[in-house]
């Protein structure tokens, strides 16, 4: 029969071999997250960080680039996502109308290609492109280390009629005034071809053929030139027209969500209107 005492010590050393194992595996796998973590790090570039790195990121390296206990969560999370996409939304990264709410508490980004509402926890649900373009602005704005702008436009969306026909005018006219001066010289120069011909200047030696060949040239690139003016300032045009009709079809005019926005009903039966901040008309 064996001595209490020696089944004590085999069981005590049972338990001592259990603990230290447990105590490996877990050295272990802290040294692959680490090691993980460090290789996200320089696979991926988190100051530019956007869509496309998002979608590569498998989840494994995303558990291992963002520690869930530092994260930051709650109406923090939310006034720091409203301040970056207002931010975007004026420099014109992002194409979304920005709703604060707090009853219940969330974020509502929405364009006339989709939306996306962001939930306290970082839960981010919608469609279309807004959506793609939300996430990694949650993603970030919930790491401690993301500094969010401060100073940001309440109002990042002009109003449609705001909007002007176009930019770079300067640049318009410096073209113009090369294409100017390429026609007067081209027809300098076919001026003096025909002129050649006619034996008016010229002598012997005038290669009349080279006049209007030059003539032509300086002609040719003069049109050239004008037309790429005329051709950027319609595609100008064109475009300042299309992002008054996007403007319009966010209710920048009537106040009015596209009909794809889902409704979201207050809690508690308050008044939404109360403690909401939008970043333009009254929802």
């Amino acid at each position: 029969m064996a001595d209490p005492s020696e089944e004590q010590q085999d069981t005590d050393a049972t338990e001592t071999l259990a603990d230290q194992t447990v105590d490996g595996d877990g050295d272990a796998d802290e040294q692959s997250v680490a090691a993980l973590r460090e290789q996200v790090e320089e696979k991926y570039d988190f100051d530019n960080f956007g869509p496309t790195d998002m979608a590569e990121m498998t989840p494994e390296e995303w558990d291992a680039a963002f520690d869930a206990d530092t994260w930051i969560t709650g109406d923090e999370l939310l006034d720091r996502v409203t301040k970056d996409l207002r931010n975007r939304v004026s420099s014109r990264d992002v194409f979304a109308r920005i709703e604060r709410h707090h009853t219940p508490p969330h974020v509502l980004a929405y364009s006339d290609e989709g939306y996306a509402i962001v939930r306290p926890d970082g839960s981010v649900e919608g469609e279309g492109t807004v959506l793609r373009d939300v996430k990694p602005t949650v993603a970030l704005c919930s790491m401690d280390s993301y500094d969010v702008p401060e100073s940001v436009p309440d109002n990042p969306l002009p109003e449609p009629d705001e909007v002007p026909e176009g930019g770079g005018e300067l640049g318009n006219r410096m073209l113009q005034v090369i294409a100017g001066a390429q026609l007067l010289a081209g027809l300098a120069l076919l001026g003096g071809g025909v002129l050649a011909v006619a034996g008016v200047v010229g002598g012997p030696g005038v290669n009349i053929v080279a006049l209007f060949v030059a003539g032509l040239a300086f002609v040719g690139i003069a049109l050239v030139l004008f037309f790429t003016v005329a051709n950027a300032r319609l595609s100008d045009k064109f475009r300042a027209e299309e992002y008054r009709d996007r403007l319009r079809a966010v209710g920048l005019e009537d106040g009015e969500r596209p009909d794809f926005v889902p409704e979201l009903d207050p809690q508690n039966g308050g008044h939404e209107t109360e403690t909401n901040e939008t970043d333009e008309v009254g929802a």
